[in-house]
């Protein structure tokens, strides 16, 4: 019989080889590539069903792995439909696995949703923000492949890793593409969460770390945008504007949850 602790384990092991495969010589978009990726999708994907069954939670590690499992299934998507997109693959999956041990490690900290919003509302807020931090997983990802490259161009001593990403064109087109679809959703997320908290409060904005940080994340990812497309800014600079805006989401997310039920 399975066991939650069981469950759990099963889910970590799908990862692993997602995370390994990539890594090969001569690795391509060929069976073990497909067959691991869908491995790593349906085992957090069922463990993320398990935990969410009749209810969501608000748990830290019941949120991991729901962005797990989003960010894989947004991942395999991006690679069936861009010619380079599945070489970000060594650098995703792994994230992806200490993710997973990390989720692991705080895996009973699970507690039901509760509010006074519709229903309705809670799930399109949280669906929506499950898919702006899986796209910006992805966003922020590209970039760091951007980063790698530009710096093993520059100095010119290419890594074993380097040769396995995407050009620097190609990663910048990607993450240019991921971006623009994570600011529509993540304004669609602002939008969702001030109805929340307007019908849990009857007020439209309630300033706390969550809402700033997501705030401050929407305005420099637009402001990216339009300097990309104004000024031309690209590079290494607009990686580390990308990374940035990634840092604020998760600490908006996950951040403040580990920091309310971990920490404290």
């Amino acid at each position: 019989m399975l066991t939650p602790n069981l469950m759990n384990a099963l889910a970590l092991c799908t990862l692993i080889p997602a995370a390994a495969v990539p890594l090969r010589q001569g690795a391509s978009r060929d069976a073990p590539f497909w067959g691991a990726l869908v491995l790593a999708i349906l085992g957090p994907a069922l463990w993320s069903l398990y935990l969410l069954w009749g209810a969501w939670q608000t748990g830290l590690g019941t949120t991991l792995w729901v962005s797990i499992a989003v960010s894989a299934m947004l991942f395999a998507v991006v690679a069936a439909r861009t010619r380079a997109g599945w070489r970000v693959a060594p650098l995703l999956m792994p994230y992806l696995l200490v993710l997973g041990f990390l989720a692991s490690a705080v895996r009973g900290d699970a507690k039901p949703l509760s509010g006074a919003a519709p229903e309705v509302w809670l799930d399109i807020h949280i669906v929506v923000s499950v898919l702006t931090y899986g796209l910006l997983t992805l966003a922020a990802v590209a970039s760091l492949a951007v980063f790698l490259q530009e710096r093993a161009l520059k100095t010119k001593k290419p890594t074993r890793l380097s040769r396995m990403l995407p050009a620097v064109l190609e990663s910048e087109t990607l993450a240019g593409r991921l971006l623009i679809y994570s600011e529509v959703v993540l304004g669609c997320g602002l939008a969702s969460g001030m109805a929340t908290q307007f019908f849990e409060s009857g007020h439209i904005l309630r300033f706390d770390h969550k809402i700033l940080l997501s705030i401050v994340a929407f305005v420099l990812i637009g402001a990216l945008l339009t300097g990309h497309r104004v000024c031309g800014v690209r590079g290494r600079l607009a990686a580390r504007v990308v990374l940035v805006a990634y840092l604020l989401l998760t600490l908006a997310y996950p951040g403040v949850k580990f920091v309310t039920q971990v920490l404290y």
